[in-house]
């Protein structure tokens, strides 16, 4: 089964994707992920990449459907796969499910998680990781259980995102919105969009999510 997970930052995409991944064996594909992976392996595409990204140019439609299209072909994808971070516009997802269909492929879900706005932006504020292992926490809701250690790799130090500022955060909700508002009556009109609501608890998103899936 393929999905993409939809939702703006913050939403828990991420956190949902991975248990996927380990309870299901759907592989989770982050663009972000695939971009900074490309870039560090200091390939040519790696240093085109690098210097796009760096002057705050979009990586082109082509560039990223290719990239995509090489992950999928790899056997941990073979079960299914979730995208996480594309498409997000509506040219994207044409581009996408064109690639697809090439493969005899298509997407089977599209899981929208709903949250409000300017609870995102307490959320995305308050996000800690370890520098070490890169083990996720947040400043409020989910502390590591000893006080300057990551649960994962013991003593350690906690960065944030550099852009993780309040500014930054709200001008990147409100690109998602503006993205998504065409994006989605792309994916209605087709049957495959299900909603779930991302501001309970992430237990209860999962069973949502759970729900969803079973009855596809």
């Amino acid at each position: 089964m393929n999905l993409i997970m939809l939702g703006p930052p913050g939403a828990g995409k991420g956190t949902q994707s991975q248990r996927l991944e380990a309870m299901r064996e759907f592989k989770q594909l982050s663009t972000g992920d695939m971009l900074r992976s490309e870039v560090a392996s200091e390939s040519d595409l790696g240093a085109t990449l690098k210097e796009t990204m760096d002057a705050g140019q979009l990586v082109s439609d082509k560039v990223m459907v290719a990239m995509i299209s090489n992950r999928i072909d790899e056997r941990d994808c073979e079960k299914g796969f979730i995208l996480d971070g594309f498409p997000r516009t509506v040219a994207q997802a044409e581009s996408l499910d064109t690639m697809l269909e090439d493969r005899h492929k298509k997407m089977d879900q599209i899981i929208q998680i709903v949250v409000d706005s300017e609870a995102m932006v307490e959320r995305i504020l308050g996000r800690i990781s370890c520098k070490n292992c890169g083990a996720g926490y947040h400043e409020k809701f989910d502390l590591p259980k000893a006080d300057g250690e990551c649960d994962v790799c013991g003593p350690t130090e906690f960065v944030r995102r550099s852009d993780d500022n309040p500014e930054t955060v709200r001008a990147r909700l409100k690109a998602y919105e503006e993205q998504t508002a065409l994006l989605l009556p792309y994916y209605r009109e087709s049957g495959v969009l299900k909603k779930v609501n991302g501001m309970a608890s992430a237990d209860t998103v999962a069973n949502e999510i759970d729900i969803l899936l079973d009855a596809a």
